[in-house]
């Protein structure tokens, strides 16, 4: 093959040699993209058969951390208590609300019998009244509001001593992963042998 190709280089017009030559060196080209392919797949094959290996030789659990916390009186104490917060930061509000469309509802009905000027000041009393309302709404139950640093004062603490008895547990079991059922990740079957919350429950001392 290299022959014949070498001969038509020779014999042949000045474009012809330029068009059999460039075939000549893209056949070359193109073993040597075979032989790199090749080794590239040998690389994959050999990465994913030690990939697979490596995870077969770890140990992986699970916990629903619903059922822990659940089980333990203080969180559910603390629950209690929060839920009361709330109840009380949203009755005061509501009342809040309710005067302002009171104010609202009479500022209506009595707008023909004022003055301009009568109408501008109660009308800048409700806004007032409305901007009070949002700001204490924000402080009650915005992002780092009241409950917010309460919850945080109550369940935190819980939540840290759960994660450090999973965390022993880990070392203790070698486990590579231990993953939460209650959590966002998705699990479509779970082995009842693998779960580790009673464990927890025990590490913490709610369970004998």
């Amino acid at each position: 093959m290299l022959e014949e190709v070498s001969f038509t280089l020779l014999s042949g017009s000045s474009s012809d040699r330029y068009k059999n030559g460039s075939v000549f060196v893209n056949l070359g080209d193109s073993m040597n993209l075979n032989r790199i392919a090749m080794k590239k797949k040998v690389l994959l094959f050999v990465f994913l058969i030690a990939f697979g290996a490596t995870a077969m030789a770890q140990k992986y659990a699970y916990i629903d951390t619903e059922y822990v916390l659940e089980n333990i009186p203080a969180y559910n104490a603390a629950q209690e208590q929060l839920d009361q917060i709330s109840k009380q930061y949203q009755k005061e509000l509501e009342t809040m609300h309710a005067d302002i469309e009171q104010m609202y509802q009479d500022f209506q009905a009595e707008a023909v019998l004022l003055s301009e000027e009568m109408k501008r000041k109660r009308e800048d009393v409700i806004i007032s009244k409305e901007k009070e309302y949002k700001d204490l709404q924000r402080k009650y139950f915005g992002r780092e509001g009241d409950l917010f640093k309460k919850r945080q004062g109550l369940i935190k603490p819980i939540q840290d001593d759960v994660f450090n008895a999973v965390q022993e547990l880990a070392n203790e079991g070698s486990y590579a992963v231990i993953f939460d059922k209650a959590g966002s990740l998705t699990m479509l079957y779970t082995n009842p042998k693998y779960d580790l919350s009673d464990q927890v429950l025990e590490k913490l001392g709610y369970k004998n």
